[in-house]
């Protein structure tokens, strides 16, 4: 079972410390746990904001051997907290079989917070009786203007500040417990993608959708264009992925994933 110990919950700086048995464990010095709780959360991070990722990948990541990586993903399927899928076409690299990728299950990302869903589903539950789908829809909104509410806008409709926007949304977003980073994407659907990787929120989102709308409209008046949702975890999917679409269709390649939260791998701050 994993750990509820607030450094899941991505609300603030995390802090490296070293794990009795060496690895670099992103996790924050909150006491004394278990030698294997400190590693195990930090895999529990690196699955999270990763969506999906190979063991050897953690290894690098962590500093550890390929036999501590694969106990511990095998505690966490056992457990079903993670799964093994087999990675995408674009994922694969180079020739020969093509490694596992790992992935938080939905009943893992249920472990990391979510304490006081019900309690939330039976307010808005109420405050729609009262007030009707006209309240909740202005509660949703309320909501994520106070998380973007120091996000400047983007200056133009030019790549460059609406990718500086997309930037700034994120790093609220993170704030506010969301793990979020931002990716360039090039070919047909050439933009930028904003990677909502955990939802603090997720659990009665599924039954209100008002507040996955309220954060799409809020994030293209801050944009100033159109954004679209491409997957939501609500839906199944590992993150909640928002496309802002750019005009320079020419810069094709993808650039590395921008994230957002301050988490040091291997000692060196990202």
């Amino acid at each position: 079972m994993l750990d509820r110990s607030p450094e899941l919950r991505h609300t603030g700086v995390v802090k490296i410390r070293t794990s009795p048995d060496g690895a670099a464990t992103g996790v924050a010095d909150v006491g004394a746990p278990v030698p294997d709780g400190y590693t195990r959360r930090a895999i529990v991070r690196l699955l999270l904001e990763s969506g999906s990722i190979t063991a050897a990948e953690i290894g690098d990541r962590l500093g550890l051997t390929a036999a501590g990586v694969r106990r511990h993903l095998d505690a966490l399927i056992e457990a079903g907290d993670a799964e093994a899928t087999a990675p995408a076409a674009w994922q694969q690299a180079g020739r020969g079989r093509p490694a596992k990728r790992y992935r938080l299950t939905s009943a893992g990302r249920a472990k990391l917070d979510h304490a006081y869903d019900d309690l939330a589903a039976a307010a808005m539950r109420q405050l729609r009786e009262i007030g009707g789908e006209e309240a909740v829809q202005a509660f949703a909104r309320q909501r994520i203007d106070a998380i973007l509410a120091d996000v400047p806008a983007a200056d133009s409709a030019a790549d460059t500040d609406v990718e500086a926007a997309a930037d700034r949304i994120a790093t609220a977003l993170t704030k506010a417990g969301y793990v979020t980073t931002t990716t360039q994407v090039g070919g047909p659907i050439h933009g930028v993608q904003i990677c909502q990787h955990h939802c603090p929120v997720s659990h009665v989102a599924e039954e209100f959708p008002e507040l996955c709308d309220a954060e799409q409209q809020a994030m293209a008046e801050v944009l100033g264009t159109h954004v679209q949702r491409l997957a939501t975890i609500v839906n199944g999917d590992c993150a909640c992925t928002t496309h802002v679409p750019l005009t320079q269709a020419s810069r094709t390649a993808p650039s590395p994933r921008r994230t957002t939260d301050t988490t040091s791998i291997k000692g060196a701050s990202r």
